[in-house]
């Protein structure tokens, strides 16, 4: 893979990874469009340590704060009106990552085979519309305080089936974070902190392969690009689901879905 291609690919994943547009369809997507030799999961998986930093990056304080209340002693946790999470809301992000960590290792071993291009399609129109209609229905009348390990479960139950091609990781957990109440920008940095600890371990299971491969000068290249689109992204979707819904993603998704049926006809 040349330089351009990795820069491209890392980009596409930083943004697709966030918003919600499914990164490994669009990973499946653009060497079919464009004739380019398919990589592979393990590099797809690979460029998941740019969009690892990104999280990182814009969450680190969070993160501090996160780990330090799951330690901590209730009684011991200081007030502070500007942090909307409960003090166990470790405890609740690892939980929600329980569904992700089993069936992701079972969805892991099929998702090579899964990678049809109407397959592909089907899921980008489904889940965008599901997505959609899930976000007209809900009632946005819980806080993030409020959240218990219930309703992280069930995020995490949608969460555990992000691995396939065309539903979104983002797109999901939104879903499954409006069913359960949560407003649109507070879903969205919901989805982003219980997605860190999937997108990690999805990354370390494929570790092995991706040392065996030669990590070149390309590899670099795209994992940055995944990082610096990835802290793009989730600026850019936190910042629009505070004044729009997913009405834009919806029609996107659709126009993708519609655009790989005619590509996919036509090359037959």
């Amino acid at each position: 893979m040349n330089s351009l291609h990795a820069i491209i690919l890392g980009a596409v994943q930083g943004l697709s990874e966030f918003l919600p547009i499914s990164s490994s369809g669009h990973l499946v997507l653009i060497p079919y469009f464009f004739g380019w030799k398919y990589q592979g999961v393990a590099f797809d998986v690979a460029l998941h340590a740019g969009t690892v930093a990104a999280l990182l990056i814009y969450f680190w304080q969070d993160w501090l704060k996160i780990i330090k209340n799951g330690f901590s002693k209730k009684s011991a946790i200081q007030a502070d009106a500007s942090w909307p999470y409960p003090p166990n809301f470790l405890w609740q992000i690892v939980v929600a990552s329980i569904p992700a960590a089993i069936l992701g290792l079972a969805l892991d071993k099929i998702a090579g085979d899964i990678r049809a291009p109407l397959f592909i399609a089907f899921n980008f129109a489904f889940f965008g519309w599901l997505l959609w209609f899930t976000d007209k229905k809900a009632k946005a009348n819980l806080t993030p305080a409020e959240m218990t390990y219930g309703k992280a479960f069930i995020v995490g139950l949608f969460q555990s089936i992000a691995l396939i091609p065309g539903v979104s990781r983002s797109g999901i957990t939104l879903t499954g974070s409006r069913i359960i109440g949560l407003a649109r920008a507070e879903a969205a940095r919901f989805s982003f902190l219980i997605g860190t600890p999937a997108i990690i371990g999805a990354f370390l299971v494929e570790l092995p392969k991706i040392i065996k491969d030669d990590l070149s000068l390309s590899f670099w290249l795209g994992v940055i690009a995944a990082a610096i689109f990835g802290v793009a992204a989730i600026k850019l979707l936190i910042a629009y689901l505070k004044k729009s819904d997913f009405s834009l993603f919806l029609w996107y998704r659709l126009t993708l879905a519609l655009i790989i049926a005619i590509v996919f006809l036509f090359r037959l």
